[in-house]
């Protein structure tokens, strides 16, 4: 435990970037994961650990001291999925010149290790993301797919409005795709992470049995190269679905801009303006939005507010609690996983369309997006609706929004309504 306490220390005040680290910085162990997979097989996880720690940094070094596997630069399929120059920029202490630029930026919310457990991660709301479960919200690719490389780009460039995560106008573009490939980078070795530890869950250390043993280099080669090359698959598995997010994106259908204007402004200048086109649209969107297929107010509220279904969580909290059992309203149960590293369980809030704020980005297009694929690792699926019609769910949620000008105490969804009777 001492040892533990120890990493965790060493990684937690490693975390923010303007403390320069007076020892090597280490990547923290996934202890809540580890936990989970011990009380499953019923075995102490402490050699799997060591093993899994060993062998991660074999592949993937350290945050000061990156690596990319060799099996993934041996081969061509991989070559343009992570840049070690770029690994080199975004990792290591900011205070080296060409270095840190994840640590400078990132890591204060984000945590060395990209577990979203930075020094600032519990008073955030919502928490930042846990990279290692792979697990994006705002992207190009359907629920179960990993995004892609502009996805995230464009993640980094524009910030996540509503969150603490704001656009950093000094990031140059090639800053930013340092930063990209040094996600990607966290979120495999996290994936791989995980997928070795639960092979060690599968083994019988009481008998002797183990995962990664290096010193079969020697005395039993075979043996060795059989361990290595399970670890290797691995590998290529995490890293031939970020390699497949390309082939998996939907591309947003062409809208008529007559019908679907660019900005909410325009839509909400043409509302006024008793605009029967724009009317109609906003109209049909509202009876899906209410409809059983769509499902939309279900959880946020008939009237767009966020105040339908308020009482879930998000796939991250839901991950260990479901697994253990444990009732997300009793925090005291949570302890034992809280204590390895899990932040307190929080519900998660759906969108309150009168406030106008769109993590995802408020273009047409970006909220088509959100509507059609859903939101990865939210309550939000995605919509069970014909393509076409998703346009006016999307005039609908943005007619929704609610002007701060004052004396404004209907919204533009009353006044639709109001003139949908006439």
């Amino acid at each position: 435990m001492a040892w533990i306490a120890g990493a965790a220390g060493v990684a937690l005040l490693a975390g923010c970037e303007r403390t320069a680290p007076t020892a090597a910085v280490q990547f923290e162990p996934n202890w809540v994961y580890a936990y989970q997979i011990g009380q499953r097989s019923e075995q102490s996880m402490d050699q799997a650990l060591v093993e899994v720690e060993s062998a991660l940094e074999e592949l993937f070094g350290t945050p000061d001291v990156p690596k990319w596997p060799a099996v993934l630069t041996e081969d061509e399929e991989y070559a343009d999925l992570v840049s070690m120059e770029h690994l080199m920029a975004a990792s290591g202490n900011p205070s080296e010149p060409g270095r840190g630029l994840f640590r400078k930026h990132c890591a204060v919310c984000h945590g060395i290790t990209g577990n979203g457990r930075g020094p600032t991660a519990a008073l955030l709301n919502p928490y930042p993301r846990d990279f290692r479960l792979g697990k994006f919200k705002f992207k190009s690719t359907p629920i179960g797919s990993k995004p892609t490389k502009d996805d995230l780009f464009h993640t980094i460039q524009t910030g996540i409005p509503g969150t603490t995560m704001v656009k950093i106008p000094e990031l140059t573009e090639q800053d930013i795709a340092a930063l990209v490939d040094y996600v990607i980078y966290l979120s495999i070795r996290g994936q791989v992470e995980r997928s070795l530890l639960f092979e060690a869950g599968e083994l019988v250390y009481a008998d002797g049995e183990s995962l990664y043993d290096p010193s079969l280099k020697e005395t039993d080669p075979e043996a060795f190269e059989e361990q290595w090359e399970i670890i290797e698959d691995y590998v290529l598995d995490e890293a031939d679905a970020w390699v497949e997010a390309e082939d998996r994106v939907k591309e947003v259908p062409e809208r008529d801009r007559a019908v679907v204007p660019d900005t909410t402004e325009e839509l909400l200048a043409r509302i006024a303006q008793g605009d029967s086109t724009i009317l109609a649209s906003i109209e049909r969107g509202r009876e899906l939005f209410l409809s059983e297929k769509a499902s939309c107010s279900k959880c946020h509220g008939k009237e767009g507010r966020g105040d339908g279904q308020t009482n879930d969580y998000d796939d991250w909290a839901k991950e260990w609690t479901k697994k253990f059992g444990l009732d997300p309203e009793d925090e005291a149960s949570q302890i034992p996983l809280i204590a390895r590293g899990a932040l307190p369980v929080r519900k998660v809030a759906p969108r309150n369309f009168e406030e106008g704020v769109f993590r995802g980005g408020s273009t047409p297009e970006a909220l088509y997006q959100r509507i059609w694929l859903g939101i990865e690792g939210t309550p939000m699926p995605a919509a069970a609706v014909d393509p076409q019609d998703i346009w006016d769910l999307v005039n609908y949620v943005r007619s929704l929004y609610k002007p701060q000008a004052a004396g404004t105490n209907t919204s533009t969804s009353d006044q639709v309504a109001a003139n949908a009777r006439r």
